[in-house]
């Protein structure tokens, strides 16, 4: 792979941000507007009786790491909807570009724009709610690791579906992080799930980095399995994108040997 034809991919649409800030809105806006709102619901139910239980650490900490996953899997599935809606796709592909130069492109993408999105709603819920997310300690990494690695396998298997069956799919990809979060564990844990669930949560890799977070959190100490769930997670998270990428450039392949790969620039019109 060539890294001046990846940065060529990130750095256009670094381009393409800068030159319209309204782009920005994808990227700090909804996570901006989560992060408030349910700081105040949090201190709102924290304020009944003598609750114990701290409300506003656990899940303002929930919405922070998983709106950071979320913008991950958005940063690719964005850039990607982007090159379609240019009608330019086809002409990346015209150049020696590779498949998985293109991707690696996006991802990069993602990354940078997730991570601006994090850090900035950390200063808010910081400035705001009084809340440290570094509180989670050095478990902050692997945490944001794995949901990395999940984000990015999310990411390019969307952009693959809607490879697939072209652009009018789009409306597929941005209901799939909510209905995720049901099964994850962001907001209530794995065992309020009626027990058929528990298995399917169980392949779902943020359901361990958010189990073993409210678990470092309630009891203010690392549980004994703490480390058995996050080698589970960042496996199954590094199997999603292995076998998330294949298919994306499978499809890619199959589109391209058929010629339905044109029909991204019909259906843009």
């Amino acid at each position: 792979m060539s890294v001046t034809r990846i940065f060529a991919i990130y750095i256009r649409q670094i381009f393409l941000l800068k030159s319209n800030p309204t782009r920005l809105a994808t990227v700090f806006l909804w996570l901006v507007i989560d992060i408030i709102q349910w700081g105040f619901i949090t201190k709102y139910i924290g304020s009944f009786g003598e609750a114990t239980f701290g409300f506003v650490t656990v899940i303002l900490g929930a919405i922070l790491l998983w709106g950071f996953m979320s913008r991950i899997q958005q940063g690719i599935l964005m850039a990607f909807l982007e090159d379609i809606w240019t009608q330019n796709f086809i002409n990346f592909f015209g150049s020696p570009l590779k498949v998985s130069e293109y991707l690696c492109g996006l991802v990069m993408t993602s990354i940078t724009t997730g991570l601006a999105g994090f850090f900035a709603v950390v200063t808010i819920a910081g400035v705001v709610f009084g809340y440290n997310v570094f509180r989670i300690g050095v478990m902050l990494v692997p945490f944001m690791f794995i949901l990395l690695i999940f984000g990015i396998a999310m990411g390019v298997f969307v952009s693959a579906i809607i490879f697939r069956l072209g652009p009018s799919a789009e409306w597929l990809a941005w209901p799939i992080p909510m209905m995720l979060s049901l099964f994850a564990g962001v907001y209530f844990p794995i065992s309020t799930l009626p027990p058929l669930l528990h298995a399917f949560a169980k392949i779902i890799p943020a359901s361990y980095v958010f189990e073993s977070m409210r678990s470092i959190l309630s009891a203010k100490a690392f549980p004994g399995d703490l480390a058995v769930n996050l080698l589970i997670g960042a496996f199954l998270a590094l199997v999603y994108l292995f076998a998330a990428s294949r298919v994306f450039i499978y499809i890619y392949r199959k589109n391209l040997e058929s010629g339905t790969i044109a029909r991204f620039n019909a259906e843009a019109l």
